[in-house]
């Protein structure tokens, strides 16, 4: 899906929004965000939620970017 652009339409804009939220709701990123607040919790991190949050977020937008590449060429 790559990453937004300032310049984006609205619509493609909406969609993107529509995808990450589709993403924060699924069980697998919820399962994730409370693996990561618990492993931060026992690291003593400051910010835990927001930190687990944005870290399980970049790890499912990474990895749908790695699917991605490889599904359009082999050359990523």
């Amino acid at each position: 899906m790559g990453y937004p652009k300032f310049d984006t339409p609205e619509e493609e804009v909406k969609r993107w929004l529509n995808h990450i939220a589709l993403i924060c709701v699924s069980e697998e990123f919820q399962s994730l965000k409370r693996e990561l607040e618990s492993l931060y919790v026992k690291s003593n991190l400051d910010n835990v939620r927001i930190t687990a949050f944005q870290d399980a977020l970049y790890a499912f937008l990474a990895q749908e970017d790695d699917e991605d590449c490889r599904y359009q060429s082999h050359s990523c």
